[in-house]
Order: structure tokens, then C-alpha cells, then sequence
């Protein structure tokens, strides 16, 4: 009964120490700027809906946006975006699944540049990525940032040619996640 006990506590221990490397938040910020350099008319949204997770013992990173939580300022945009070119109802969400690499442990509390590679999915197509990024680590608080540029086409995110002038081929996207111990 005594070892059965010990090894039940060993498990719980180890668990205990492996779920202090996880963190989430499923308010992350992620925003996008599609605005073509001939165009006086912004084409940016903001989404504080993404979920996000990393595990600092695996330095896995997930991420998971959900397309109609981003939101714009102009009603029929965000129609357009969400209907004619993100299909939103076939691909309702973004996922991002990689594992970062930092020149130091992120074993105590500061500001590391990390390089963060693998899948990203928008639009049902699957790329392989590979995004820089901060990461910021204070108290049980991780923070990351990023900005890094997709080109819509490689997405099968077609743009028609009535609007050609004011979409980018690119967006750039930014992230800001501040995530909490799980």
C-alpha cells in the first residue's frame, strides 16, 4: 500500500512540475494589415479571441484564431472578409502548431528573441512557417509578440480584381499574447 501511495504522490509531483511549464490565454490579440500600398483605405482587423499555449519544458507553441472575431471598422468589410474571402463558414479558424528555439533558457524572468517554427493553416492550406518573435517572461505571466508577413495567395485567398488596388498581396500579421500558468 506504501509504494502504491509513494508512486501515486511521485506521479502527482511530476505532473504537478510539468503543468508549471504550461501556459494559455484564449484572449490573445492577433491583428492584420492587408492594406495595399496604392490604397488610402485601411484594410486591418483585430481578433482578442485567439487561444494560445507553450510549454516551456517542449517549447511547443499552438495557436488557434477563429476568422469572425476579427473585427473591423467598417460592417461591410468584415461581411466581404468573412464571406468572400476567408469562407469562414468552410475554414472557421487559423491554427498555428510549432515549437520555438531561443538562444537562452527561458528559465527565469526577461526578454528572449526566439525563432518559432511550423505549420500554419489559414484558409484550409497548411505552410510551413518560420516566424521571430519575443518572448517575455515575468512572474507566472508569459508575454509573446510577433509580426511577420503571410502572402495571401499562398493561402488560396483569392483577391478579385475590383479591389485588387486597395488589398495587398500581403498581410502582415501581429500577435500579442500575454498567457497565464495553467
Amino acid at each position: 500500500m506504501k509504494i502504491v501511495l509513494l508512486f501515486s504522490a511521485l506521479i502527482m509531483g511530476i505532473n504537478i512540475s510539468t503543468s508549471a511549464q504550461k501556459h494559455i490565454t484564449r484572449s490573445g490579440r492577433v491583428s492584420f494589415n492587408a492594406t495595399s500600398a496604392k490604397s488610402s483605405e485601411k484594410i486591418e482587423a483585430i481578433n482578442n479571441e485567439a487561444a494560445a499555449a507553450i510549454n516551456t519544458s517542449t517549447s511547443d507553441v499552438v495557436f488557434q484564431v477563429p476568422i469572425k472575431s476579427f473585427k473591423f471598422e467598417n460592417a461591410l468589410m468584415q461581411e466581404h472578409f468573412n464571406e468572400n474571402y476567408m469562407e469562414s463558414d468552410k475554414f472557421p479558424k487559423a491554427d498555428f502548431k510549432g515549437k520555438y528555439s531561443s538562444t537562452q533558457a527561458l528559465t527565469k524572468d526577461g526578454t528572449y528573441n526566439a525563432t518559432v517554427n511550423g505549420n500554419l493553416t489559414i484558409h484550409g492550406v497548411s505552410k510551413e512557417v518560420q516566424i521571430p518573435g519575443i518572448i517575455i517572461i515575468k512572474g507566472t505571466e508569459i508575454t509573446l509578440n510577433a509580426t511577420f508577413t503571410v502572402k495571401l495567395a499562398d493561402y488560396k485567398v483569392a483577391i478579385p480584381n475590383v479591389v485588387s488596388d486597395k488589398v495587398g498581396k500581403e498581410s502582415v500579421i501581429k500577435i500579442n499574447c500575454i498567457l497565464k500558468k495553467a
